[in-house]
């Protein structure tokens, strides 16, 4: 048995005097609990999770800051409960679980996680090597109280759901989703990571994904790193969003077309590391979105993979264009305390050219608070078009973050 408690404190200042600062905080438990192996391989295990905003809720809705917890004032959900089998090279877990794959994941910024019902296995044939498929139906979102046939292009209240922080473009007569059948390989040897995904997300798009890393190892403070990333996406005339539509970054389309490549070069030094970033996706015409991301389970979370995307959103949100990023970070006090600062540009088709300015402050407890952690995210951004921020003026988002992990 292990668990986290959080206190968040979220505040969206707005530069725009006809939209209200908006504002929120809770409390939040996750319990989870596992058995022990029994029968040669098997266990079960479930996690409880439980947010309550203490009564702080303001009455008006347009002053809450609704991605932390949503509108209410307490949520409680029944997160995981599954069945697990494990040996030395084989795990599968069916049921109700928290992902972890670059574009469906858990989407662990708030104060609870995002879980699936999914069918999960992995087999690892060689130290280092991992090979992944997973079939998943219907989510649990960051602010809903159980798990619905929907995903983030969903009305936030569709059938019943209590999803917000969402991009909620669909109408609500959309039919509900599928899920998505996901493969994948991770691999590690020495100086090189590599990462090659597949995913089906079902009347959406289908997405391949790879990314690599290689770390330069030398005898100086210096290791320099390369990373490389591409992803392409496809999908015909079933697709949802084609069917109904839907416009994404004010273009509908016919077809689902997008292609991104990323680099990001840096080094570490010291305890530190610096790297610059870059990402580009292709303009396309007829697409949805002008070939925009088709990402149901990321998009407006900003939890994707991409380098260049920061604390609120990147070219998954933005549509098609280019980004880049220069980021520097540095660990104080043998990493107890972690200092992080970054500088993202933005230039976009549909929604013009933007900038955005992060600070990131941590401090880990030892000894007697071991599990115990502070953080402060900033995060200002500045220009766009068409209302990327209300009244196209400056938005600034502070994100105060207590955790005690026991």
């Amino acid at each position: 048995m292990d668990g986290e408690l959080r206190a968040y404190n979220f505040d969206r200042i707005y530069e725009y005097g006809q939209k209200p600062d908006a504002q929120g905080f809770s409390s939040a438990l996750m319990l989870n609990v596992q058995s022990g192996s029994f029968a040669s391989g098997f266990s079960v295990g479930a996690s409880l999770v439980s947010a309550n905003a203490l009564g702080t809720q303001s009455d008006t809705l347009s002053k809450i800051d609704v991605t932390l917890m949503g509108p209410h004032n307490s949520l409680t959900a029944l997160s995981q409960a599954y069945l697990q089998y494990k040996n030395d090279w084989l795990l599968i877990r069916g049921g109700d679980q928290y992902l972890n794959t670059p574009w469906l994941s858990n989407s662990d910024s708030r104060v609870l996680p995002a879980s699936y019902e999914a069918l999960f296995a992995s087999v690892t044939p060689a130290t280092g090597w991992s090979i992944y498929g997973i079939r998943s139906w219907d989510w649990k979102s960051r602010t809903s109280d159980g798990f619905y046939a929907d995903n983030l292009y969903y009305p936030s209240t569709y059938d019943g759901d209590s999803m917000y922080g969402n991009n909620g473009s669909l109408p609500a007569t959309a039919h509900q989703a599928n899920g998505a059948w996901t493969a994948g390989s991770t691999y590690t040897a020495g100086n090189l990571k590599a990462e090659l995904w597949y995913y089906d997300f079902l009347h959406f798009a289908r997405m391949t994904y790879v990314e690599g890393t290689y770390t330069f190892k030398t005898a100086t403070v210096l290791n320099p790193f390369v990373a490389m990333q591409y992803a392409k996406e496809t999908g015909g005339s079933d697709n949802f969003l084609v069917e109904t539509q839907t416009q994404l970054d004010g273009v509908a389309g016919n077809k689902v077309s997008s292609q991104i490549w990323g680099a990001d070069v840096g080094t570490s030094i010291f305890d530190g590391r610096f790297d610059v970033a870059y990402n580009v996706l292709s303009q396309q015409a007829g697409a949805v979105g002008d070939g925009t991301i088709i990402s149901p389970y990321t998009t407006t979370y900003t939890t994707d993979p991409l380098f260049t995307s920061s604390m609120l959103r990147g070219l998954v949100e933005l549509g098609p264009g280019h980004a880049w990023k220069a980021r520097a970070g540095y660990g104080f006090f043998d990493d107890r305390l972690q200092l992080v600062t970054a500088y993202t540009k933005f230039f976009t088709a549909l929604r013009g050219d933007s900038h955005e300015l992060y600070f990131d402050i941590i401090y880990d407890f030892r000894d007697d608070l071991k599990g115990l952690s502070l953080r402060d995210r900033i995060e200002r951004s500045s220009g766009g078009a068409d209302d990327l921020n209300p009244g196209n003026r400056p938005f600034t988002y502070n994100r105060v973050m207590i955790s005690y992990k026991f």
